[in-house]
């Protein structure tokens, strides 16, 4: 589902607060946004730090004033079951599509995801939504990781 992730020397965890994402502005500067709603805040938003396409489309997400966003970032982390750490890595061009969730002025990222692909569906179910500049989805590619703590 994406635990984390890194662009160049920033690592963010989703579980810890204040956590926030890199998303790309409609002029191309980067703006940090924080990651969903954790457990513990008090606020509207869902809980959570992920949106599943099919919810998306099925209007779910309507009452938040969704809009899709780019997260930019150079990799991402999935944890297995047993919590085994994996980072997989993008392409150049590639970034994470994102929904950028409004309430009262107030704005979370959430990240967008879908069923994994055959090759990563061990590792996790939901896989981030991965798309090109141009538009199409990416193949799931992956790296394993140990030496990254959360």
């Amino acid at each position: 589902m994406c635990g984390a992730i890194q662009l160049q020397d920033t690592k963010v965890f989703f579980p810890h607060p204040g956590a926030r994402l890199p998303i790309r502005k409609r002029d191309g500067d980067i703006e940090w946004v924080t990651w969903g709603k954790r457990r513990e805040e008090m606020c509207a938003f869902p809980e959570g730090g992920w949106a599943r396409l099919s919810s998306i489309k099925d209007g779910r997400w309507t009452r938040l004033n969704p809009r899709p966003v780019q997260i930019v970032v150079e990799r991402f982390m999935e944890k297995d079951a047993e919590g085994q750490r994996y980072w997989f890595d993008l392409e150049e061009g590639e970034f994470i599509q994102g929904l950028l969730a409004t309430i009262n002025g107030e704005a979370r990222v959430y990240v967008v995801t879908q069923e994994a692909e055959p090759q990563t569906a061990m590792i996790h179910p939901r896989w981030p939504r991965i798309l090109t500049a141009e538009g199409s989805a990416s193949d799931n590619r992956g790296n394993r990781a140990d030496d990254d703590a959360a």
